[in-house]
């Protein structure tokens, strides 16, 4: 049974797994995961996806706290933030020794 710890938890992660569920916005973020920052032209280059879909995909990664945008000259260059993600990796890791409890506890109480 979960507890209420786990699902207040649950709602800070949320719009993170939201934003990773769309497969330009996994694109977007592994193209920005090498540290450079990129501009909505570099990123919308080599793809059929227009600018200004990718400027609505950068908002949505932007709101979730997985990219920062800055202001260079006329332009705004995106750069991927890894905090967000590894908050999420410990707040997965902590669900998962939950649930290995569960079961150690369901497997003792079967075997009884």
């Amino acid at each position: 049974m979960l507890n209420d710890r786990v699902v207040v938890q649950a709602a800070s992660p949320a719009p993170i797994f939201a934003a990773l569920g769309d497969r330009t916005r996994l694109s977007l973020l592994t193209r920005l995961s090498d540290g450079q920052a990129r501009s909505i032209a570099g990123l919308s280059a080599d793809t059929a996806i227009t600018r200004q879909a990718i400027t609505k995909h950068l908002r949505v990664l932007e709101d979730a706290g997985l990219v920062k945008s800055m202001r260079v000259g006329r332009e705004s260059q995106y750069a991927f933030k890894p905090e967000p993600i590894l908050e999420l990796k410990a707040y997965l890791d902590s669900v998962s020794r939950q649930w290995d409890d569960a079961l150690q506890n369901l497997r003792a109480f079967v075997e009884r």
